[in-house]
């Protein structure tokens, strides 16, 4: 891979590009210099660069707007809610959407934790949800609902949170009601995401390279989380953060530093070097 050159860059947000802070589910909503100059190399070099996350949209474009993404003039492309959701900015503009029946997965899921978190995303204000989250989790406006109501009709996404119980326990929740009909993701804490079958960030990341004639070979993708295993596993080049889980590393094709040691600047630097470095040190 000596003179392979990634043509699109995917990147995970929180736990690569942002930096967790300890002890709680949310990320410092600030971009290291090294980061920023990182994905700009990129840009220069004119190869895309892709957030690919978890989030929703109007969480997403706040830290493209950090990065300075549309500095060259394009309209970028963001695969948000885990790959159900892919828009373009600015302006904001959803140009595919997968959407599924989340009321069985939930009712099956609140069946277990009955006082569990449901949140849903409220398109451009933030989310209608069962009841306040822990701080700082979900952005935007929250607006409290019925859970009934908030999957009447179909959604790209549902979060369920129980603060009381543990990442471990979702993982066995999760396996033990099979939820047919719905794929999910385990977080870093008790939260889980359930989303249409065959749903991912790969899915999004596909949909996104087919519109750009890009190969998935010609792909690198940096993540940290559970949610970045089939993105991972999708491209070409697939890089887990240092403090990634075991499951989420024993996947990728390499692991770089840690994200509070700038672990996707690292990556990205073997690549798209900085003037005078040598790059490429494998």
């Amino acid at each position: 891979m000596s003179d392979w050159q990634p043509r699109l860059v995917a990147l995970d947000i929180d736990g690569t590009l942002l930096k967790w802070v300890a002890g709680l589910g949310m990320s410092h909503e600030e971009v290291t210099p090294a980061v920023h100059d990182a994905v700009q190399r990129v840009l220069d070099s004119g190869a895309h660069v892709v957030l690919s996350s978890g989030r929703a949209p109007h969480n997403m474009t706040v830290v493209a707007d950090k990065l300075d993404l549309h500095g060259h003039g394009e309209q970028l492309w963001i695969v948000a809610a885990n790959g159900a959701v892919v828009l373009r900015y600015p302006p904001a503009e959803v140009v595919h959407e997968v959407t599924f029946d989340a009321r069985p997965a939930v009712a099956a899921v609140l069946a277990q934790h009955p006082e569990a978190l449901v949140a849903v995303e409220e398109r451009g204000v933030g989310y209608r949800v069962s009841g306040p989250f822990p701080d700082g989790e979900l952005g935007g406006t929250t607006i409290i609902a019925d859970v009934d109501d908030m999957v009447a009709q179909p959604v790209s996404r549902v979060i369920i949170r129980d603060p009381k119980a543990t990442a471990e326990d979702f993982v066995a929740l999760a396996a033990n009601l099979g939820l047919h009909g719905t794929d999910y993701v385990v977080g870093w804490t008790a939260w889980l995401d359930l989303a249409p079958v065959g749903v991912s960030k790969a899915s999004g990341l596909e949909y996104v390279a087919q519109q750009l004639g890009i190969d998935r070979a010609d792909v690198l993708a940096i993540g940290d989380g559970r949610n970045d295993i089939e993105m991972l596993q999708w491209a070409g080049r697939g890089v887990a953060m240092g403090q990634a889980v075991d499951e989420v590393k024993q996947i990728a094709d390499a692991v770089t530093d840690t994200v509070d040691e700038d672990g996707a600047a690292v990556e990205i630097g073997r690549w798209f070097p900085a003037a005078g470095s040598g790059g490429m040190d494998l």
